[in-house]
């Protein structure tokens, strides 16, 4: 029993790191290097030390890759990076697939986790979950389908007034690529929650509804790494909250504060003592 207390001191721990990594991100200096690795590495450790439903796989293997993930993104040392500088002259040919590969380095770790807990815990979803869910999913789709549709549009307008400039038919194919996994991971994520709101776990599916929600600043980061000119009107871009000297990152620590309260979620909903599907007793386990 004296064991008992230890675990939600790592849960709290691990929130009191996600913070700090979130406050680092926000005034563009971490305030500890490893912090969201820690956090990760605490949720694991709290995953572990709890009761696991059956198959116990998922959760570790999900937080594995996002603490793989972590570790290659760890903020440099402050005074170790550089800064570089690129003048568009709108007569650029568009690299149709950076802004895919942009999106696949910010979410890929996150979508990969997803997959990982959908497929563990595979199963057909209740029907009035999976129609909330499906509901839930038309915002982002539509959010993406008007950024394409409305950066099409105004670079269609510039070309007509303007001789040069990119291909249409290649700037469209560039946005269509450069928002495939923010949808991936918003319909991934959407299914996940639908499948443990079917299960009873509430928690766990609020935390995978909060990580869709990451899926729409990957969109705008997404397309933003295609180096267009213009770029319509982003709501989630880093300049979303105008920046000040005190806080140069809002709309980048705002999306690291969703994204980790929601594997806090998920971690919490998805390990000990359930109703609907108990935990593994120890003697299995061990």
């Amino acid at each position: 029993m004296r064991g008992v207390p230890r675990r939600p001191l790592l849960l709290i721990a691990a929130a009191v790191c996600a913070a700090l990594h979130a406050v680092g991100v926000l005034v563009a200096h971490p305030v500890w290097r490893g912090a969201e690795v820690l956090s990760l590495a605490l949720l694991l450790a709290y995953a572990l030390a709890g009761g696991l439903p059956w198959p116990r796989w998922p959760v570790p293997a999900a937080l594995a890759v996002l603490l793989v993930d972590a570790i290659r993104t760890m903020p440099a040392a402050p005074g170790s990076g550089g800064f570089g500088w690129r003048v568009l002259d709108g007569n650029e040919p568009v690299d149709v697939t950076a802004g895919m590969e942009a999106g696949l380095s910010a979410g890929g770790a996150a979508l990969a986790a997803t997959v990982l807990l959908l497929v563990g815990w595979r199963g057909r979803p209740r029907r009035r979950p999976a129609l909330l869910t499906g509901v839930a999913a038309l915002p982002v789709v539509g959010y993406a389908a008007v950024r394409v549709a409305d950066i099409r549009r105004e670079l269609a307008a510039e070309a007509d007034s303007y001789s040069g400039g990119p291909d249409l038919t290649d700037v469209t194919s560039a946005m269509i690529l450069a928002v495939l996994p923010a949808l991936a991971l918003a319909v991934a994520a959407l299914a996940l929650a639908a499948l443990l709101a079917g299960r009873g776990r509430k928690l766990a599916a609020i935390g995978a509804v909060v990580l869709a929600l990451v899926a729409l600043p990957l969109i705008d980061a997404s397309i933003t790494a295609l180096w267009l000119r213009e770029e319509g009107t982003p709501l989630f871009a880093w300049h979303a909250i105008t920046p000040t000297s005190a806080m140069p990152q809002p709309v980048p620590a705002l999306t690291v504060a969703v994204e980790l309260t929601a594997y806090l979620l998920l971690v919490a909903g998805l390990t000990g003592a359930d109703r609907a599907e108990p935990a593994v007793p120890a003697e299995v386990a061990g």
